[in-house]
């Protein structure tokens, strides 16, 4: 159940009907993997937090870097050379001590992956890299975890949720394949802080949506934002058949 503290500090969601005390249950009783505490992860994990969601699986074994602060709101000057999970660590602490927070300090291999992602009920991929990418999405859907997948670049950003549970949605793999081989990192291309800020927030209310239980996630669908222009642009997406990831799955 809910106590007296959490009843009033979530009360601003649970006036929401969509939310209720039900859904406030719900998230305090899920637990998320957030892949990467960058740009995109910042936002995610703070907001995660902050709406009560009762684990935070946390993923990663980069540092604080000085070129890091002008978009990864979750880390401080102070927190320079640090290692970004404890940075991130004492920041959600700080924000909601009641959140479990669960650390994975070392890059994760195949074996450590699968096990993280079958852990939990959402997977939000917040990383820069298409290996990375390729491989959440694989082990969710080999888990049929919800996989919540950001990217952002220069002025341009994208989202959509992948989830292997409904036979209609589309993977990672289906839409992107192998990717692009010299695809573009935000130190090569650079990238404006606010934008992996709206795309993090996004991810964030994705999540809360599928764990939760309300609203229409974006399963099917690829979310384009335009930052130059301030437009977003929706693209239908359709699951491949023949996809060498997702295809077999509803035939298991």
């Amino acid at each position: 159940m809910l106590d007296d503290d959490e009843l009033l500090r979530y009360s601003r969601q649970i006036l929401l009907a969509q939310v209720d005390i039900d859904g406030q249950l719900r998230l305090k009783q899920s637990r998320a993997l957030i892949v990467g505490l960058g740009g995109l992860g910042s936002p995610v994990a703070l907001y995660l937090a902050a709406a009560g969601v009762g684990e935070l699986h946390l993923a990663d074994f980069d540092t604080v870097d000085l070129t890091n602060l002008q978009r990864q709101i979750i880390h401080e000057q102070s927190q320079v050379g640090a290692a970004k999970i404890d940075s991130a660590g004492i920041r959600l602490n700080a924000i909601n001590p009641l959140v479990k927070l669960v650390k994975h300090r070392r890059a994760l291999d195949e074996d450590s992956l699968a096990a993280a992602v079958a852990a939990v009920d959402v997977v939000l991929d917040c990383s820069d890299n298409f290996t990375t990418r390729a491989a959440v999405n694989a082990a969710c859907v080999a888990a049929r975890v919800p996989l919540v997948s950001g990217a952002a670049i220069r002025l341009e950003g994208q989202l959509s949720v992948f989830d292997p549970r409904r036979a209609d949605s589309p993977c990672y793999h289906c839409l992107f394949g192998h990717g692009d081989e010299a695809e573009l990192t935000c130190s090569e291309a650079g990238v404006i802080g606010p934008l992996v800020g709206l795309v993090g927030s996004l991810q964030a209310l994705e999540a809360l949506k599928l764990l939760a239980g309300f609203g229409e996630p974006l399963v099917g669908r690829l979310l384009l934002v335009d930052a130059l222009g301030s437009r977003f642009r929706e693209l239908r997406v359709r699951r491949d058949p023949a996809c060498s990831v997702c295809g077999q799955r509803h035939e298991v």
